[in-house]
């Protein structure tokens, strides 16, 4: 099968691997029918040394199942699933407390000798616990909003469920990548009555204000921090959703949230120090959480307004590529040519 790697930050290649077969009873194998370029699957197109690859890349899909596991009930060959990006049994202590990026049997697509889902088939561990399945059939159109269900929209959501995010709420948002854009549709879905956008990319953040946005601030650091703070009162937002995962963006999380407010984190953390002391968090009573969203957690919840057309997250996807243009559905994005590539057989 055709597959794609990474083989050091730029170099994105795709081409020949081993089909998947199953390892153990608990595993299926997915033919993939639509999968994605993820936002963070740029942080490594940025950064990775060579030593590190090839590394396989993926971790969104959609897909048909092709063979279960002794021990997977429930799938049969030729189901539609969606898959989280992590996988995780379902079953734990971690999982039934909605923490399934915790689950000690579980494990992330792309990394530790997993399958990347930028391919044509891939393994997937913890199948049964894992995998969801669709109805048979679900019109064509929905695949894109369907696709979101695997990272994104969940993604999104956890930011503004961690945040507590509640009816009548002042909600910053800090980015206008598709995680920022959902996390403004998911704002709205819980009430927030206003919601700032903070992006500078007026296709993007025109997305943002048709998913909820009442306000777009796109002026960064101190500047955008001072926009938020003019919009608020001079009090700040009580929630803010962070969802790019660089400093500067933490930075301004920190200056735009209220006393007693919450910043929720779900941008990939590409950093490891950042001020959380008296004047800073500890000062104001701020609350930080986030962390990798256990989608798992919340397909079942929104996959039926998805279904239905009530939501549209697949809005985000703005180009389409075939496998064997994976490498310039990267560039595009890295160029902010596209906010997000979906990728076709």
């Amino acid at each position: 099968m055709r597959a794609t790697f990474m083989y050091k930050a730029g170099d994105v290649r795709v081409e020949n691997a081993p089909d998947p077969v199953i390892e153990h009873p608990t595993d299926a194998v997915v033919r993939i029918v639509r999968s994605c370029v993820c936002g963070s699957d740029l942080h490594p197109y940025h950064t990775m040394p060579a030593s590190e690859g090839p590394a396989p890349m993926g971790h969104e899909f959609l897909g048909i199942v092709e063979e279960v596991g002794s021990e997977v009930s429930g799938f049969t060959r030729g189901d539609l699933v969606v898959s989280p990006f992590a996988f995780a049994d379902n079953t734990c202590e971690f999982c039934r407390e909605g923490l399934h990026t915790s689950c000690p049997n579980g494990g992330f697509f792309a990394v530790g000798g997993i399958g990347g889902a930028q391919t044509e088939a891939v393994r997937v561990p913890q199948a049964q616990g894992t995998l969801v399945k669709l109805p048979a059939d679900v019109d064509a159109a929905l695949l894109p909003s369907l696709l979101t269900l695997a990272d994104v929209y969940g993604t999104g959501h956890h930011a503004a469920h961690q945040a507590r995010v509640r009816p009548g709420d002042t909600v910053t948002v800090i980015g206008d990548g598709a995680v920022g854009l959902l996390a403004v549709l998911s704002a709205k879905q819980l009430g927030a009555e206003r919601i700032i956008l903070m992006g500078r990319h007026r296709d993007r953040t025109d997305l943002g204000r048709f998913f909820g946005a009442t306000d777009v601030v796109p002026e960064r650091g101190e500047e955008g921090i001072a926009k938020v703070r003019e919009l608020t009162g001079g009090h700040g937002s009580r929630a803010v959703l962070e969802a790019v995962g660089h400093l500067p963006a933490y930075q301004m999380a920190v200056g735009a949230v209220r006393p007693g407010g919450v910043i929720s984190r779900v941008g990939v953390p590409q950093y490891e120090n950042a001020p959380i002391g008296f004047g800073s968090l500890f000062g104001p009573n701020v609350t930080l959480t986030g962390g990798p969203a256990p989608v798992r957690a919340y397909i079942e919840q929104l996959l039926p307004a998805v279904l239905d057309g009530t939501v549209e997250p697949g809005r985000v996807f703005d180009r389409t590529v075939s496998l064997e243009e994976v490498p310039e559905g990267y560039r595009a994005m890295d160029q902010r040519e596209a906010l997000k590539v979906m990728v076709t057989p």
